[in-house]
């Protein structure tokens, strides 16, 4: 339902925000472990790693930026336009993340495609520690969520299987909509969705491409990097829809 802009909903303690648009990987939920992936990712092969192997071969993996790593992607020519339109098709998805594991040394054939099977599986990713608190507050306060991901492949097995999905009234996939963030469309596409004005969003994401938003106008705040299953500052989102800054 649409919520005009009166002065009465900030008298009403909305403090200016009347809906939430959330990013997923890296502020709803985090990859596993990358040693985890990488030992399950051996054993589809048929290798059995000694905890040395799986955590040098992570070390490697993570090197090249592999989701999650917090390392900036070491994209080489031969996978470029792959990597450039991984958000937008799955088939580039798949063939850039796998390209990018199959560059990292000590990786056998077979691994990078399993590892990417792995980030693909609803298996593969924890939420943090503060996301279901904070959505259940959201949603016990009225305020609409909508989900607005880069990503080149159907988020909603995931976010079931973390308990999330039921939180989401807009899904927002870049592969589905055509555009990314940062480009003002996604935004606008999510706020369509939810039939609020820009002014009256809060993004809430860990990267500058979600600053994006604030082009539209909408209030942006960026969560720091966290590991898998630890609190990740989702419960500054509360105060902030409450206070609007």
């Amino acid at each position: 339902m649409h919520r005009d802009s009166s002065p009465g909903d900030d008298d009403a303690g909305r403090g200016g925000v009347d809906a939430v648009l959330f990013d997923f990987h890296g502020t709803l939920a985090q990859l596993e472990p990358l040693t985890r992936s990488v030992s399950l990712a051996a054993e589809s092969c048929g290798r059995r790693l000694n905890p040395l192997a799986v955590t040098a071969l992570a070390d490697a993996i993570g090197a090249q930026g592999w989701l999650g790593s917090g390392m900036e992607p070491r994209v080489r020519p031969d996978f470029a336009d792959a990597w450039a339109d991984r958000d937008l098709d799955e088939e580039a998805h798949r063939e850039a993340f796998t390209a990018l594991a199959a560059q990292a040394h000590g990786v056998f054939e077979g691994l990078a495609e399993a590892l990417y099977d792995r980030m693909a599986s609803p298996e593969g990713w924890v939420a943090f520690a503060d996301t279901i608190g904070t959505l259940v507050s959201l949603k016990a306060q009225g305020y609409p969520i909508a989900l607005v991901s880069n990503i080149g492949f159907d988020a909603r097995p995931i976010l079931r299987r973390l308990g999330i999905d039921r939180f989401i009234d807009e899904w927002v996939l870049s592969y589905e909509v055509g555009y990314c963030k940062p480009d003002e469309k996604i935004f606008y596409a999510a706020c369509h969705a939810l039939d609020v004005e820009p002014s009256r969003v809060l993004m809430v994401g860990d990267t500058m491409a979600d600053a994006g938003a604030a082009r539209i106008g909408a209030r942006c705040y960026l969560v720091p990097h966290a590991e898998a299953g630890r609190m990740v500052g989702l419960d500054a989102v509360l105060r902030l829809v409450r206070t609007g800054c």
